[in-house]
């Protein structure tokens, strides 16, 4: 008996078919049956190898922990546990596959043949053994229910994640529109930037020719203060100037108020020697 085994599947029908397979052969190892002999833990150890059989599918089919959480409907750190081999459902499902993989599926197979025929009574009490058909056939109904359970989950996480799907299409085409009127917006502030920077290299070539008036101004101003000086420098000269002219007007007067004194001197020398010539004829 051989049977095709997609290791690495690809499509969705691929990863059931790995599930599945790893599933229902991890179920019927002889050392997993005997874990599961007690009824009161076998759901919790199906449903566990259950999880680990989808995870582990899941992985080889190339999907993130946030993914194959999602679809299964556990948390991330389960399916880590799980798929890192921290967990004994994790390890089982593992071993299983590592054992698929080196080609020993028939073996498995047969194991599971041998359940079903009967033949595991060459190995067990017949007690036992029947105990083990009807915990099979438990185990074999318990396996459908889960399975069912699983596609259903499966399903609704399909039919989540097409609505997850519907939902970003809409915040994206929400973006979208927010992005053309941001970019919309983006021109017409590159606009008003360009206006106000022309603006502003006007206003600062106002500002240099207003600097250039103030130090015009300043010049202007210093001018006029020198002006000032030499106008009050001028005045005082002037003042100085009529002062000096005043005097020589009043030197000039004694001048010639001397001069007629002279004058009248000489004239009385005159006379005063006409009469002493006379005297001294």
């Amino acid at each position: 008996m051989s049977i095709e085994v997609p290791l690495n599947p690809i499509t969705r029908s691929e990863i059931h078919q790995l599930e599945s397979l790893l599933l229902f052969a991890t179920l019927f190892r002889p050392e997993v049956i005997e874990l599961i002999k007690d009824p009161a833990e076998r759901l919790t150890w199906v449903d566990s190898l259950a999880v680990a059989a989808g995870a582990i599918a899941r992985e080889k089919a190339g999907m993130t922990v946030s993914e194959i959480a999602r679809e299964l409907g556990r948390t991330e750190q389960t399916i880590r546990k799980h798929l890192k081999g921290e967990s004994r459902a994790g390890q089982l499902v593992r071993e299983t596959y590592e054992l698929i993989k080196q080609g020993k599926l028939d073996e498995l197979i047969k194991t599971i043949e041998m359940i079903e025929k009967g033949g595991i009574k060459e190995v067990v009490a017949r007690e036992e053994y029947e105990k083990l058909l009807k915990e099979y056939e438990k185990l074999k109904q318990e396996f459908e229910e889960v399975k069912a359970k699983i596609e259903a989950a499966e399903l609704e996480s399909l039919e989540k994640a097409k609505k997850e799907i519907e939902e970003l299409k809409g915040k994206v085409e929400k973006l979208e529109q927010e992005k053309k009127e941001l970019e919309k917006k983006l021109k017409e502030s590159e606009v008003k930037l360009m206006e106000y920077e022309a603006k502003a290299k006007r206003a600062e070539e106002l500002e240099a020719k207003l600097r250039e008036y103030e130090e015009k101004v300043k010049r202007e101003e210093e001018l006029e203060r020198k002006v000032s000086e030499l106008e009050r420098s001028l005045n005082e000269y002037e003042t100085k100037v009529k002062s000096l002219e005043k005097k020589k007007e009043e030197l000039e007067n004694k001048v010639k108020e001397l001069e007629e004194e002279v004058n009248k001197l000489k004239e009385g020398i005159g006379k005063a020697k006409e009469i002493l010539d006379e005297l001294l004829k």
